[in-house]
């Protein structure tokens, strides 16, 4: 099985990249299964209903989420009829899932959505709610497991993979907008810090660079906003998955003016 997973997708620079690119990429590299983080593709904070058909009509089959989830309140009735994860640890009482079974090539796989606790709004415990999960799926006999783990900081990112290393397909990590050069695949799980943005690239994580210098020279507030005209990346993971295993994976980086940057991972 081959999946392919998209970081956090950035306002329109980051929908514009998905329209031009995924359905190629899709065919060029016989993709099973996209996975996509979509909590930043609507002006950079949510995921709007119209946006997020776009994304599933671009080649998208599942968008997770995670802190910017909730921003958009029209989707947040969508959660729970659409293919949208939040993430899991926010309490069960609230709307949408943070787990979703798929049937893809007459196999089962799970897609996890989970989110860390440093610098992130108050949820449950993501190691003890993930292991959870995780151990429900392998009694129910799913074997392929991706977990998109929603997070700012590395160690809790680094931690997550000692603890389902062997267990899960992919740890793959967003939140940061910064994609890292640790991608590796360790006793059959793939692991990545953080994938990396999909929008403006020559800005401030996606937004146009003024507010943010504003904010660091001043201290005073200034309101983020997608830039109206940009360089653009896209960067995705793409995995070939055996009986749950993860036996290769690259990183593919394509730049508007169509370069290719293309990273193996490393087998530890």
């Amino acid at each position: 099985m081959r999946v392919g997973f998209i970081g956090d997708i950035v306002g329109r620079p980051g929908r514009f990249m998905l329209e031009q690119h995924l359905k190629k990429i899709r065919k060029e590299y016989e993709l099973d299964l996209v996975i996509a983080n979509g909590e930043n593709a609507s002006h950079g904070f949510g995921l709007g209903s119209q946006h997020a058909k776009e994304l599933f009509s671009y080649g998208a089959d599942i968008l997770t989420g995670g802190n910017h989830s909730w921003d958009k309140k029209e989707i947040i009735p969508l959660l729970d009829v659409m293919p949208i994860l939040r993430p899991l640890n926010y309490p069960s009482s609230v709307p949408g899932r943070g787990v979703s079974v798929l049937h893809v090539k007459d196999e089962k796989i799970a897609i996890i959505n989970v989110m860390g606790h440093y610098g992130m709004p108050m949820v449950e415990n993501p190691f003890l709610r993930v292991q959870k999960a995780v151990e429900v799926l392998k009694d129910e006999g799913v074997k392929t497991i991706v977990v998109d783990f929603h997070a700012e900081v590395t160690s809790e990112k680094y931690a997550m993979l000692h603890l389902l290393k062997g267990k899960v397909s992919a740890i793959l990590g967003t939140h940061t907008h910064v994609g890292t050069d640790d991608l590796q695949i360790v006793e059959g799980t793939c692991y990545v810090s953080d994938v990396g943005l999909s929008g403006a690239r020559d800005g401030v994580i996606g937004m146009d660079k003024d507010a943010p210098l504003k904010r660091f020279l001043t201290g005073m507030p200034a309101a983020l906003e997608i830039p109206k005209k940009c360089k653009k990346i896209l960067q995705m993971v793409i995995m070939e998955i055996d009986e749950g295993k993860c036996i290769e994976a690259f990183k593919l980086r394509i730049f508007d003016d169509q370069e290719r940057l293309i990273a193996k991972a490393v087998h530890e």
